[in-house]
């Protein structure tokens, strides 16, 4: 076996490349004008910069998995010394993979799994690439440094962890811990001191001996690490903006994550085959390593990993494309991380001689790099016909798969246009989201037979996905198919019993059918399954407002207004929406004689349509609560109500509802004791109003309190009638 030292000009430069790629790639100096660029542009082309990420994953996320895979097995000693990894857990996966197709129960789980990980996974290949670069350069930390270098990047992470799972998830697939916000904000505060205190004590004890100009890689590492965690966590934590989980795993932080790892296995892959052949294990391998053979093997591997998987899954077994395909992303990347976190590390011998230039020979540490997993694979990788044959045209085959369906990604997307999205569908019609934008694009272009086919299809490729059912519903309601409506709610009802999106409208079905019992036990159930639904609360506030249960209607038009409040302004409803709940619930306070209550909630609606501009509302709500205030006792306060509320109809113009004011005003001061002439002046300018209106008709209350007040005025009543406006202008301002 032949004995090679070191290259000596190797041993004293700390880049792996070179100072420019290195720093971009290796170090992530390109992130902070790739993090600008993503968080500036995705909002504005989000469907763009999809088909960008998918498209960049072909060529960096997925080899970037290949690259672990490559490693782990491609030598027998490494396959052997972690069988536990390559062999055990590999199998505990795949039977994991297994069972959530057809348990999709489990999706979300895994994938809260997997986007958790994911930030841990980046952390920890910062950190060693970090300690890598501080080792090259000559850095020695000692224990207690090394601890808190660490400690900084354990920390960052953590930080962005308490973001995650702070509150309520609002991504299905994402399983919150929930943890209370207050607790979330203390904690984080707490570990972003604890930060700067670990990184300023790290780096203090790692420039001892060593100058700075040697840590830049180190130092641009670390800042690298800032960015991706620590700023977006800070600016979350002191700006309130919501950290979307999904951004790192997806998206540019994955592929310059990717990018990183493909730099660094590249080196150590090379450097292992220039080590096998200095030591006598394949005198060829220097020779016969190509970076655009390695690459490719990458690149093919890779795309045997993601994506034959849920095409197969789809077009064989009919599942889901789009639930198998983040199945196998999930199990994938957390194949990677397990098989990642056990075969880099820098205290192996082998791993440290290759990536620290360390004086121990390589070739020393390949000896026993001998040998093929079986006869099998030996064949395969050899050079006969057959075998090369079997290579290329595997190879071809999954690279022209690879294609296709990058191309049904980009068609699949195309929601815009009917024709591209049918074009995806002729190549996968099992994927329940794509029926779901066909559908959707079917509807808007007139075609209903369409989008009801498409929904159809994708609740077969989903059963337990709710969103195809919520949609088929909401088309069979809208077209009166009640019965269907019922049936398919009934069908769904028996896959998800506690979904209380199904259970209201399996409620309004059965109100609809005339069986209000029925109705306000599945409003019951749906609100047990789920108290946060809010729909619930108010189809029983309504059904009971109607059958005359008043109290009982107020509490539940309470309870949706409370859980309205705590929603983000974006989701609630329409402000005119939320003030007519508001004077419903005061309505049915007042009938069921809470007086104090029903106040409360005229002066809440008042205020809110004073707020919104909605002057037509808050002249309801101000003569509302004038009728109870006479009712009360409290004639001041309802005269000022009534004159406010017949302001707001004169500036808003509003002819009906001016008449029905002036006609309450004119009895209440007639009730109240006023002089009869300011009430006749009143109950006349109603009975003008109305006849303005078209096609209108004078009630019989509004023309029999006229017919009595001129007999209690007699003469005087013709004077008034002729000219009512200097009586109404007294009647404007009276005050008890």
């Amino acid at each position: 076996m032949g004995k090679s030292l070191p290259n000596p000009k190797e041993q004293a430069t700390p880049w792996i490349y070179n100072p420019w790629l290195d720093l971009i790639v290796g170090c992530g100096a390109w992130s902070a004008p790739l993090l600008l660029l993503s968080y500036f542009s995705l909002a504005s082309s989000a469907r763009t910069w999809s088909v960008v990420f998918y498209g960049l994953a072909f060529f960096f996320n997925y080899p970037h998995y290949m690259a672990t895979i490559y490693r782990a097995y491609h030598r027998s000693e490494d396959f052997q010394k972690y069988r536990v990894f390559t062999v055990h857990i590999t199998a505990l996966l795949v039977l994991t993979l297994l069972l959530s197709h057809f348990w999709l129960r489990l999706l979300p789980w895994i994938f809260t799994i997997y986007l958790t990980w994911s930030p841990w996974h980046y952390s920890g290949q910062n950190y060693g690439l970090f300690m890598m670069f501080a080792r090259r350069a000559g850095a020695d930390p000692d224990k207690a440094g090394r601890r808190a270098l660490y400690g900084a990047f354990v920390v960052s992470y953590l930080i962005l962890f308490l973001g995650f799972h702070t509150g309520p998830s609002t991504d299905p697939l994402f399983v919150s811990l929930g943890i209370p916000a207050v607790v979330s904000r203390w904690e984080q505060i707490i570990l972003c001191i604890a930060f700067v205190g670990l990184s300023v004590f790290g780096f203090s004890r790692l420039a001892r001996g060593t100058e700075w100009r040697k840590l830049i890689p180190s130092l641009t590492l670390f800042s690298s690490q800032f960015l991706w965690f620590m700023l977006p966590s800070a600016i979350s934590l002191f700006r309130g903006l919501e950290i979307p989980q999904n951004r790192y795993s997806t998206g540019v932080l994955a592929v310059m994550h990717s990018a990183q790892y493909l730099w660094i296995t590249s080196y150590y892959a090379r450097r292992e085959a220039a080590g096998e052949a200095a030591g006598g294990v394949g005198q060829k391998s220097r020779r016969n390593w190509r970076p655009l053979a390695y690459f490719g093997v990458l690149v093919v591997g890779g795309i045997a990993l993601f994506v034959p998987g849920p095409w197969l899954a789809s077009r064989v077994f009919h599942h889901d494309f789009t639930a198998s395909f983040l199945i196998f992303t999930a199990l994938v990347n957390i194949h990677h991380f397990i098989l990642d976190g056990a075969i880099w590390k820098l205290r192996d011998g082998r791993i440290a001689s290759l990536l620290l230039n360390s004086r121990e020979r390589i070739s020393d540490v390949a000896a026993d790099a001998g040998g093929r997993f079986a006869a099998a694979g030996r064949w395969l990788v050899g050079s006969t016909v057959g075998a090369r044959s079997l290579r290329v045209g595997a190879a071809l085959l999954l690279l022209a798969w690879g294609t296709v369906d990058q191309a049904r990604y980009y068609l699949a997307l195309r929601t815009d246009d009917l024709h591209d999205l049918q074009r995806a569908e002729a190549l996968n019609s099992f994927d329940s989201s794509l029926q779901m934008r066909l559908a959707h694009r079917a509807m808007e272009d007139g075609q209903p037979q369409q989008a009801e086919a498409a929904w159809r299809r994708a609740v077969q490729a989903n059963p337990a996905d709710p969103a195809p059912h919520q949609a088929l519903l909401r088309f069979l309601i809208d077209q009166n198919r009640f019965d269907e409506a019922s049936d398919l709610t009934e069908a769904s009802l028996k896959l998800t019993p506690k979904d209380a999106n199904l259970l209201v409208d399996r409620g309004f079905l059965d109100l609809r059918q005339g069986h209000a019992d029925k109705a306000l036990a599945s409003w019951d159930a749906a609100l047990a399954a789920d108290p946060g639904q809010s729909l619930a609360h108010l189809y029983m506030a309504d059904e009971l407002d109607r059958e005359g249960t008043a109290q009982a209607a107020a509490s539940h038009y309470n309870a949706f207004l409370v859980k309205v409040a705590r929603q983000p302004a974006q989701d609630r409803p329409a402000p005119d929406k939320i003030i007519a709940i508001v004077l419903r619930m005061a309505d049915c306070q007042a009938r069921s004689s809470q007086t104090d209550l029903a106040v409360k909630s005229y002066h809440l609606a008042e205020k809110l349509a004073a707020q919104t501009h909605q002057a037509k509302l808050e002249s309801v709500a101000d003569v509302n609560e004038a009728a109870l205030q006479v009712k009360t006792g409290r004639l001041s306060e309802a005269l000022q109500l009534y004159q406010h509320a017949l302001q707001l109809d004169g500036s808003i113009s509003d002819t009906s509802a001016s008449a029905e004011d002036w006609f309450a005003y004119g009895r209440s001061l007639d009730d109240a004791g006023f002089p009869a002439r300011l009430a006749y002046a009143c109950v006349v300018k109603s009975e003008t109003l109305t006849r303005s209106l078209p096609n209108a008709a004078v009630p019989d209350a509004l023309a029999a309190a006229r017919r009595q007040l001129e007999k209690r005025l007699g003469a005087e009543a013709m004077s008034v009638r002729r000219n009512p406006e200097p009586a109404l202008q007294e009647a404007l301002a009276v005050r008890r």
